[in-house]
């Protein structure tokens, strides 16, 4: 009989945190998106509009995968009212040979915060300067905290600062991630305040107008963009997308349509057909990252299936490792 292997979002807390071993998964992701002739398919939608909420459903197969992972992920951005997550969803990972159920990971979107975050951290290792030590990160959510985390994985970041809306949420970020990094972190009164001197600005904000500026980038700078993940979306100004050295997408099919580059091409900063290198690209050592010192660097991350597929399959294996789960008999 076939079996089925079902995870809670603690069991998954659990096994699975942000370290180098997600990190290393996430990079061979990104790699496979350039190297392998892996199979994904454009991003399905569903709108709720009566009710704030909208649903995502990714996929990838990436040929050397024993797997490949299915991910619905709603978000329902009217729940807090109700004393409800915004944010939840599930993971299925299936045989990529039978076709079969082999998890259900109830994971309530945690396992796509971590692939998210490690995300991150890769664009960081290989567009940022070896030697980056002050980050900036802009907004304060789960996401902000888990971004600056993943940077003191990859670089030796030894300052912080953090910008948000509301400045009582700035100020309760810096204060944990003060005492959990160990260096200091300050909420910056403003954005001109937050990116002076920063090495690496991290977005990761819902914002639907620009809140980086041109003004705001100096020479030297690598600027990651995370919050972009829908066409009404937009962190970065096209002046600035138009001004860098690189530009960096995790998949150009999806930037197209859903991130930075959107904007800049609607805004006539950029042309349409324009064709860059994707981040699995630079990562396979197939085309140059950072060129120089004083570039300018962005990384435009809308999230992929290949993520999902492969945090998805580093969750499993940790599970039978450890012994986790309940096993449902078909």
């Amino acid at each position: 009989m076939p079996r089925m292997l079902f995870l809670t979002e603690t069991e998954l807390r659990r096994i699975v945190t942000l370290d180098a071993d997600a990190v290393a998964c996430v990079e061979d992701a990104f790699s496979a998106l350039a190297t392998r002739p892996v199979a994904m398919p454009p991003i399905l939608r569903l709108d709720i509009p009566e009710h704030n909420g909208e649903v995502d459903v990714k996929t990838a197969y990436v040929p050397g995968l024993s797997g490949f992972a299915i991910k619905v992920s709603p978000g329902f951005f009217d729940n807090p009212k109700r004393g409800l997550p915004s944010l939840n969803g599930m993971m299925m990972l299936l045989s990529a040979e039978t076709g079969l159920v082999q998890a259900l990971l109830l994971d309530n979107g945690y396992l796509t915060a971590v692939r998210t975050a490690a995300a991150g951290a890769v664009a960081a290792k290989h567009l940022s300067r070896p030697d980056a030590r002050v980050a900036a990160i802009l907004g304060a959510g789960e996401q902000a905290r888990l971004q600056l985390r993943a940077l003191t994985l990859v670089r030796p970041i030894a300052e912080a600062r953090v910008w948000a809306r509301r400045a009582e949420a700035a100020e309760a970020m810096a204060g944990e991630m003060s005492a959990a990094l160990g260096i200091p972190v300050q909420a910056a009164s403003s954005l001109d305040a937050a990116a002076d001197g920063a090495d690496i600005v991290v977005t990761t904000t819902p914002a639907t107008e620009p809140i980086l500026l041109a003004r705001h980038v100096r020479p030297g700078m690598h600027v990651t963009a995370m919050g972009s993940d829908a066409e009404h979306k937009n962190e970065l100004h096209p002046d600035l997308v138009a001004r860098a050295d690189a530009y960096v997408p995790d998949s150009l099919a999806q930037v197209r349509v859903l991130g930075e580059l959107r904007h800049a091409i609607a805004a006539g900063a950029v042309p349409a057909g324009r064709d860059v290198p994707i981040l699995g690209a630079i990562i396979a050592g197939q085309a140059p990252g950072r060129t120089a010192d004083d570039a300018i660097t962005i990384a435009d991350l809308t999230g992929t299936g290949v993520q999902d597929t492969g945090i998805a399959t580093l969750a499993y294996a940790r599970a039978l490792a450890a012994g986790a789960g309940t096993v449902l008999e078909g």
